[in-house]
């Protein structure tokens, strides 16, 4: 089976590089943008058929939220056109796609776990770019799945956890926000997801499901979280999002509903602060 994993230096792009050698019988084909350009559809097609790519494991985004509202033509062509492009490219091979997408779909209005088939209202550019992918895919009639995921973070790359550990380490005090509620995900936890269903049967399965750590926890929680496993005497302090204004608006509360992918692919997820615990382990072995 060959394998095309896109957005391949990314965070999820990078935990499944390193997790492809458990994978025998898998030929895998790591690329960035600039070894294949999703927005440029000859070049995917050509790239697919080359290369007799079987699945495509989508983790190619923009997804610096902020800098979305003002680069809306960038986080379109990357976020919209890009899937398009793999699920018409993939199609025409007869291939499957998994394609990661957002809890930045939903407004955040709600009080308890989004479900697959809650109403859509995105509240920024980010999200509303890849809404447009998941209609693109919807539309296309490809076989695969939408996995909307939220609050990554890995040994690897930029992300929140190395951010707080590095200033946790060189501050004494720092404010976080608490009124924000989510789901952190270990993008080691997803990754293994992505490679399991690679080789799953996904023609009479839903659409989209929804993946990310068991639990529940504010940014707040989250930071206290990582300062704890680093054993960082830094002192955390709750603050309110109006404190902490960005250009692009938050969702309130984007914790997702799992039931439907556990129960369709027998999928065990653990539980958020035993896989930050194994992530900070990891980050620290690394030094």
């Amino acid at each position: 089976m060959n394998i095309l994993i896109t957005g391949a230096n990314g965070q999820l792009g990078s935990e499944i590089r390193e997790l492809s050698s458990g994978y025998m019988g898998y030929n895998f084909f790591f690329e960035n943008s600039k070894g294949l350009d999703i927005i440029d559809y000859s070049n995917v097609n050509s790239y697919v058929e080359l290369n007799k790519i079987d699945v495509i494991i989508n983790c190619a985004a923009y997804t610096a939220v902020d800098k979305a509202e003002e680069a809306k033509e960038e986080a379109e062509a990357v976020n919209s056109i890009g899937v398009r492009n793999l699920a018409k490219s993939i199609n025409n091979v007869g291939g499957r796609l998994i394609h990661i997408s957002t809890d930045y779909v939903f407004s955040g209005d709600n009080y308890i776990p989004y479900k697959e088939e809650d109403k859509i209202n995105p509240i920024g550019v980010y999200g509303t770019t890849k809404r447009h992918g998941e209609e693109f895919f919807i539309n296309s009639k490809v076989e695969g799945i939408v996995i909307r995921t939220s609050w990554v973070y890995s040994s690897f790359g930029n992300n929140f956890v190395k951010t707080m550990l590095r200033l946790g380490r060189n501050k004494d005090n720092l404010n976080v926000i608490f009124d924000q509620v989510g789901s952190p995900t270990y993008a080691r936890d997803l990754a293994k997801v992505c490679l399991d269903l690679a080789k799953e049967d996904l023609t009479n399965k839903s659409k989209i499901y929804h993946y990310s750590n068991e639990g529940v926890a504010s940014w707040y929680d989250f930071s206290k979280a990582i300062i704890e496993f680093d054993n960082i005497s830094c002192i955390i302090n709750p603050i309110e999002s109006k404190d902490y204004p960005t250009p692009a608006k938050r969702p309130h509360y984007s914790v997702l509903n799992k039931e439907k992918i556990k129960k369709d692919f027998n999928i065990k997820i653990p539980y958020w602060r035993d896989s930050l615990k194994q992530c900070i382990e990891k980050i620290r072995e690394n030094k």
